[in-house]
């Protein structure tokens, strides 16, 4: 490749992105229905192996995972509105724990003074809040509801994302064939295979690492709630959730679910129940989710994880976060593949002779 080519594709590489930044809110409808043909294309295949034509599989697979949209909705909506309403209610509850118990503790260990940690003050404030909540959200409803755009944006984004899913679910194979036909011919193999190891790797994210997720917010959940804590089908879905994190769901779970314990019960007994129910779920995730629905193949570091989601957060907003992972997860396959290439270089090999 010729320096002017270069500069070229550089070029390429640059309007792409500025136009990407500028085109990020219109086009997160448009994502969330790439990712989504993305994660169903491996069903469409063995659909198709089986003889089944490429639109009668996609409307099956689009069937399906309506039919468990539908399911989790019915199930799961009321459930969380039932714990969400049991957290509320118990929330003075958890402010005078954390006024009566925790604060003087860590006052007493950290030598701080009174003032620093105005529990009460913190208790009106959240009582004021949740009183006038219903306000607030009566008003920000209200103004939604009149902004006639906003509603019409909404139902367009509703809309829109399954028709462009199923158009690119029905077409993706026809779509990856056009564009590696575009390629030049003497760089294909090497696009080919760095785009075949990159689908590995977004594979594992998308598929593995969301079943592994939502599978680990099933076994936190059910362990919560076997020792009868009121707040486990939240606490429990919202560790599993945020466990692409390493140890952040954990973390998290682990502080809320053993303040939920001691508040509830004030006994260690459940505190130790709750202490359990997250090693088995430590357990069960590091031998048998990961390396079952995921695998090695990812292989992104905690530090990397973080930076990443914030760095696509404040670069792009909430398409930048959905993006996050998935463009990091092809970076370290780009960077594995300049570090396999410095290896075999000139420069690397070089030695000053004495």
């Amino acid at each position: 490749m010729t320096d002017s080519q270069k500069w070229l594709v550089l070029s390429g590489l640059l309007a792409t992105g500025g136009l990407l930044y500028l085109l990020a809110p219109v086009l997160t409808p448009f994502l969330i229905a790439a990712l989504l043909a993305y994660v169903a294309d491996p069903l469409v295949d063995r659909l198709e192996a089986r003889k089944v034509s490429r639109t009668l599989g996609t409307v099956i697979v689009f069937i399906w995972m309506f039919i468990v949209l539908l399911v989790l909705l019915l199930i799961g909506v009321p459930l969380l509105e039932q714990q969400i309403t049991t957290l509320i209610e118990k929330l003075p509850k958890y402010i005078d724990w954390i006024q009566d118990t925790a604060a003087p503790w860590v006052q007493n260990k950290l030598q701080l003074d009174e003032q620093a940690l105005d529990m009460a003050s913190l208790k009106q404030a959240l009582a004021e809040h949740w009183q006038s909540a219903g306000g607030v959200m009566m008003s920000i409803m209200a103004s939604v509801t009149k902004s006639g755009m906003t509603v019409l944006g909404w139902l367009m984004n509703l809309i829109l994302i399954p028709v462009v899913a199923f158009y690119l679910l029905r077409d993706w194979d026809v779509l990856v064939a056009r564009i590696r036909a575009l390629l030049p011919r003497a760089t294909e193999p090497i696009v080919t295979r760095l785009a075949r190891n990159c689908d590995e790797v977004l594979g594992a994210f998308l598929r593995g690492q969301l079943m592994a997720m939502l599978a680990l917010g099933a076994i936190y959940s059910l362990g919560l709630w076997l020792i009868g804590l009121d707040l486990a089908l939240l606490i429990g879905m919202v560790s599993g959730l945020l466990s692409f994190v390493p140890y952040l769901g954990f973390s998290i779970g682990l502080l809320a679910a053993s303040i939920a314990a001691i508040v509830q019960y004030q006994d260690l007994y459940h505190l130790l129940l709750v202490v359990a129910v997250f090693g088995v779920g430590q357990v069960l995730e590091g031998m048998v989710l990961i390396p079952l629905l995921v695998g090695d193949r990812i292989g992104l570091h905690p530090v990397v994880v973080i930076f990443a989601i914030m760095a696509g957060g404040q670069l792009f907003g909430f398409f930048g976060m959905l993006l996050a992972l998935p463009v990091a997860a092809v970076m370290m396959v780009l960077l594995h593949y300049a570090h396999e290439r410095y290896l075999n270089s000139r420069l690397y090999a070089f030695k000053d002779e004495p």
